[in-house]
């Protein structure tokens, strides 16, 4: 078993991967996720490099300029947990403010240091379609009537 000064260097090793994550480093993913890592997120739930590796293609096609900036570290035993913020600008709608996702990635390590099971936990609702044109009215909407 790695030690867990050596799994804390991993998570870091991850954090600054992310950090500087650009479409070129997509094909380092296998230095950093288990051939057949789990990535489950509010929209997405997949095994396998192949899969997490299109859902990353699919975000930079989709935003411009996204970035993760990682705000937060945890690390117990084999377990992990990124507290990040996601800043992207939308390639549709207001294409100049730039948009932030506030979330968190829960992580278990295998003993070589890679992730092998990734899940990410964020409020699509408030951090995402709130944002969007007609469906955040509706969204904000719905939140007030909830809290009534």
């Amino acid at each position: 078993m790695t030690s867990t000064t050596n799994l804390r260097e991993a998570v870091q090793r991850l954090a600054d991967f992310y950090a500087r994550l650009q479409p070129q480093d997509l094909d380092r993913l296998g230095s950093f996720y288990t051939p057949d890592a789990r990535f489950k997120d509010p929209f997405n739930d997949v095994r396998g490099l192949p899969a997490i590796r299109r859902i990353f293609e699919h975000m930079f096609a989709s935003l411009h300029e996204p970035r993760f900036v990682v705000t937060g570290q945890l690390v117990d035993g084999d377990q992990a947990f990124l507290v990040w913020e996601f800043r992207f600008r939308m390639r549709r709608f207001d294409t100049h403010t730039e948009q932030v996702v506030r979330g968190g990635s829960h992580l278990r390590l295998a003993a070589d240091g890679r992730v092998s099971d990734h899940r990410d936990y964020w409020d699509a609702a408030e951090e995402l379609y709130e944002k969007l044109p007609v469906l955040g009215s509706l969204m904000r909407w719905l939140r007030r009537q909830a809290s009534r």
